[in-house]
C-alpha cells in the first residue's frame, strides 16, 4: 500500500512540472495577442509562407502574418501580417517574400522607404516581390540565367 501512494505522488509531481512547463511556454510564446496593427502586402507567389511567419525589418522580428487569400481578379496572394505598434513604416516600404535559410521556412522582409508619410493602420504596402522559387535559383546559378519571357 505504500507504494501506491508514493507512485500516486511522484505521478502527481510529474503532471504539476509538466502543467508549469506549459503555462510559462504559452506566457513566453508569440501567441498571446499582439500589440500592434494589421497591414497587408499583394504578392505574384508566396511558395511555402505559413501563417505565423516571422515580418522583419533588418533582420528584426517586428511582426508576423496573420493570413493570407487570393485575390479572386489579379490571382494575386493577398498576406495579412501584424506589425507591432512601436515600428511605423513609410509609405514606399517593400515587402519580399525570402527564405529564412536554405532549409528554413519563408518571412516576409520589411524594407522601409524614405517618405515622410507612414502606413495607416489597415493600410496595404504597394511594393513587392513575390517568392522566388528554390529551382529557378539553382537554374540562374548553374546556367546563368532562367531564359527570356
Amino acid at each position: 500500500m505504500g507504494r501506491n501512494i508514493v507512485e500516486t505522488i511522484v505521478g502527481a509531481l510529474v503532471l504539476l512540472v509538466a502543467g508549469v512547463f506549459v503555462f510559462y511556454a504559452f506566457a513566453k510564446s508569440d501567441r498571446s495577442s499582439p500589440n500592434g496593427y494589421e497591414i497587408s502586402a499583394r504578392f505574384d507567389r508566396i511558395d511555402g509562407l505559413k501563417r505565423g511567419a516571422d515580418v522583419t525589418v533588418s533582420g528584426v522580428k517586428v511582426g508576423s502574418v496573420t493570413g493570407f487569400d487570393l485575390d479572386r481578379k489579379t490571382y494575386e496572394a493577398e498576406v495579412r501580417m501584424m506589425v507591432s505598434s512601436s515600428v511605423s513604416l513609410p509609405l514606399d516600404t517593400n515587402a519580399k517574400v525570402v527564405s529564412e535559410s536554405l532549409l528554413g521556412g519563408m518571412v516576409v522582409v520589411l524594407e522601409p522607404g524614405s517618405e515622410t508619410q507612414m502606413i495607416p493602420p489597415g493600410g496595404e504596402i504597394k511594393k513587392t516581390q513575390g517568392a522566388v522559387p528554390l529551382s529557378e535559383l539553382i537554374a540562374k546559378f548553374m546556367f546563368g540565367s532562367t531564359g527570356s519571357k
